[in-house]
């Protein structure tokens, strides 16, 4: 089978990784890709954004299945274009993607579902605005209706900072704070049959004990221990499956990769938002865990056949994933710093711990790997419980050289001392 992946960041990278491990790719594709998915898939210039292009793309390669990574090329409708080609995709469509693409098409999707979530307002004056804020009090909850590249979301106590935000975003979301622990579950579809993945727990706050800005994330890992047994199954019954019937029922079914981030707060779960694609870095996590070969997962749910595909096998083994970012993270980060030490994770490491690009490209030389973004690249590791696999995955970090480059040295901390809490 050859594949064609969209995209090029680390939750690409991933991607590509399993896949490029799954018998069954005969061929694998990447546009545009970057240094480190150059490793394992044949790279292509495209603009991601271009869904006639992509199709192109596709057909000329004879693709016979093509995964849209990002978000911004689902709702710009590059999922279509492809599928009007006659391939197979998996992504959703321009239209059930706007579940991510507006948050509050997203609240009316779980009103009408009866899917548990925060209450919210959709403010498009300053007056409404501040009759929000005034409504709920501290701490703000302030989601720009649109994409942000996972850093549209504020909450903070600062009234000024609330309000600030909410007028630069035009139309906004301001809702309840949601307390309790965070999970992030991913779940599989074809627009009927629901596939939920293993449950993940990612760091959205730049620096250590959750201070700082909001980012795109700063690392995560699988699986929770103190979770509830029960609660992928309580998710998938009142929130994954009662929205992909909602969005069948409206005319725009939503078959690909539907992302629940959920809170656990004292009155039940709670959904914070939906995304229409895998998250990063949870992917890199989830993944990890999957021993069940991709292609033909991804394929089934292109194709409408997840209903006849026997159960996912997991690994027993633990995942964490730690987020490397450039000077400057998520203000105005620096690029075009040498990378090195990335030969020593593969050499000492692999496969307990291994490097997936994210910000990265590859200098004139072909040789020396550049910083590109604020999020440079992760660093996976696996191990037999999280205290090892965070140990693992730590330890290749270490021996990682970008100036001033900066990373969480809390992720799954309290997870691993305290399995329970």
């Amino acid at each position: 089978m050859k594949v064609l992946v969209i995209g090029g960041g680390a939750r690409e990278h991933a991607l590509c990784r399993s896949l490029s491990l799954d018998p069954d790719v005969t061929a694998l594709h990447c546009a545009p890709g970057n240094a480190g998915i150059a490793e394992v898939a044949q790279l292509h210039r495209v603009d991601a954004l271009d869904g006639a292009a992509v199709a192109r793309l596709a057909t000329e390669l004879e693709a016979r299945l093509v995964v849209v990574g990002p978000e911004a090329p689902l709702v710009a409708g590059v999922a279509d274009a492809v599928r009007d080609a006659g391939i197979a995709c998996f992504g959703p469509s321009a239209e059930a993607a706007r579940l991510e693409g507006s948050k509050a098409f997203a609240k009316d999707v779980m009103a009408a579902a009866s899917v548990p979530t925060g209450r919210s307002y959709v403010c498009t004056t300053p007056e409404e605005i501040d009759k929000a804020l005034d409504a709920f009090g501290a701490p703000f909850v302030v989601k720009d209706d649109g994409l942000a590249a996972g850093k549209g979301v504020v909450v903070t106590d600062d009234l000024a900072a609330a309000r600030a935000h909410a007028l630069a975003c035009g139309r906004v979301v301001i809702e309840e704070f949601l307390d309790g622990p965070e999970v992030s579950l991913f779940a599989i579809t074809d627009g009927r049959t629901v596939l939920p993945l293993r449950p993940a727990q990612d760091f959205k706050r730049a620096l250590d004990g959750d201070e700082g800005p909001n980012t795109g994330g700063m690392g995560a890992y699988s699986p929770l221990p103190w979770a509830d047994p029960k609660l992928v199954d309580e998710v998938l019954d009142t929130v994954l499956q009662p929205t992909v019937d909602e969005l069948r029922r409206r005319g725009t079914p939503f078959s690909g990769l539907l992302y629940a981030g959920l809170a656990i707060t004292g009155r039940g779960v709670r959904v914070i938002e939906f995304n229409a694609r895998f998250g990063d870095p949870e992917t890199q996590v989830v993944l990890a865990r999957l021993r069940t070969p991709l292609a033909g997962v991804l394929l089934a749910a292109a194709e409408g056949r997840l209903a006849d595909l026997p159960e996912l096998v997991w690994r027993d083994d633990a995942a964490v994933t730690v987020v490397v970012a450039s000077h400057n993270y998520p203000d105005t980060p620096r690029t075009g710093d040498p990378i090195e030490g990335l030969a020593d994770v593969v050499a000492q490491d692999a496969p307990d711990a291994y490097v997936l690009h994210a910000g990265t490209r590859l200098a004139d030389d072909g040789g020396t790997v550049l910083s590109a973004g604020g999020r440079v690249l992760s660093v996976t590791a696996t191990g037999k419980d999280l205290a090892q696999a965070r140990e693992r995955a730590y330890a290749a970090v270490g021996r990682i050289r970008l100036d001033g480059s900066q990373h969480r040295t809390d992720i799954a901390r309290r997870a691993a001392e305290a399995p329970e809490a």
